[in-house]
């Protein structure tokens, strides 16, 4: 786990060498298995709300079946405490998800499944049956192929039958855990832990349905000092997703 305090950092935990030096040697291939299913939570340091979502998205964070990452907004920066973490990128994603999902505004912390639904993030109980029904809709499978070079072959599979034939294809690129101590605002005094904090989210390409190969180099993409990546398969910006895979970075510091 990594923590950030400000003023003084704690020195990055790598891999193990052995799983580094075979993910070095495997050139392993990574799936989305057709079934993961993506919860975003909205979330900052500065809202008072959030840490038992935090805590929430951290133990979906660990299950095979779900890929968590958090987005951490910046409209609750002025009240006290700068969340590090914050961008207005997450906050636009969040606005996006709201005109899309017709809500009259946005909140903390808000979870968001498959891009397909929203609920409050530490509603633990709607949050596992927006999952159980997102699992159930049809996911088109994403290979992910991570080479020595620190590059990465995608390939997208054409549509399903009866599915969406048309979407955005993007990568982002997350840390694992990291601890923060908060000072001042309305988490003063509190340790809070985040699970998969997405640091940057880009457009990588688009799909029309036809089965897509993508060659991307992800040091130029903004993977250095990173713990992992995710792609995800999207109908536009804020639609529903179709399709994800994430994988591990050797060398991260989680």
């Amino acid at each position: 786990m990594r923590s950030y305090i400000p003023v003084m950092f704690r020195p990055a935990r790598t891999f193990l060498t052995s799983l580094v030096v075979c993910t070095l040697l495997a050139l392993p291939a990574f799936a989305g298995g057709g079934k993961q299913v993506v919860v975003e939570l909205f979330t900052s340091h500065g809202c008072s709300s959030c840490p038992p979502a935090d805590a929430f998205l951290t133990e979906l964070a660990k299950r095979d079946d779900v890929i968590a990452l958090s987005f951490h907004v910046d409209y609750w920066n002025y009240i006290g405490w700068k969340d590090p973490f914050s961008s207005p990128e997450a906050t636009a994603r969040q606005r996006a998800y709201g005109r899309t999902l017709k809500k009259r505004y946005v909140y903390t912390p808000q979870i968001v499944v498959d891009g397909r639904a929203e609920t409050v993030g530490s509603n633990r109980s709607m949050v596992s049956s927006l999952i159980m029904m997102a699992a159930a809709a049809q996911k088109i499978e994403i290979d992910v192929t991570h080479n020595k070079d620190g590059s990465a072959d995608i390939r997208v599979p054409g549509a399903l039958p009866g599915g969406a034939r048309k979407g955005e294809l993007w990568i982002g690129f997350y840390d694992a855990a990291v601890k923060t101590q908060i000072r001042a605002g309305e988490n003063r005094g509190e340790t809070i832990t985040n699970a998969n904090i997405v640091r940057s989210y880009k457009r990588i390409g688009a799909w029309d349905g036809k089965a897509l190969d993508i060659h991307v180099d992800l040091k130029a993409r903004g993977s250095a000092g990173r713990d992992g990546c995710v792609i995800i398969l999207q109908s536009a910006r804020s639609g529903p997703i179709l399709g994800a895979a994430s994988f591990p970075l050797p060398g991260g510091n989680s």
